[in-house]
């Protein structure tokens, strides 16, 4: 023993599988992985931001044309006066 450490004897088994980690390691090439552009969040939060700017949109054109309504009849009614 050396020290306070207690010695460990090694063990070699007869018979089975024996498997050995020496040998030569080198660097191993993988196929490169497809990450997507754009990540799901932000996919969805363009899409509520298209959404929004269409109803916007939508609404500032109903919103003209219910103005150009009202017009119309007010110089419809000045022009029965």
């Amino acid at each position: 023993m050396e020290g306070d450490r207690p010695h460990i004897a090694e063990v070699i088994p007869k018979a089975g599988l024996v498997y050995s980690e020496k040998g030569q390691l080198g660097e191993t090439l993988s196929k490169p992985k497809i990450m997507p552009l754009k990540s799901i969040s932000l996919e969805r939060i363009e899409a509520m931001e298209r959404e929004a700017k269409q109803l916007a949109e939508t609404m500032a054109q109903r919103e003209k044309e219910e103005k150009e309504k009202e017009e119309k009849a007010r110089k419809e009614t000045r022009g029965l006066e």
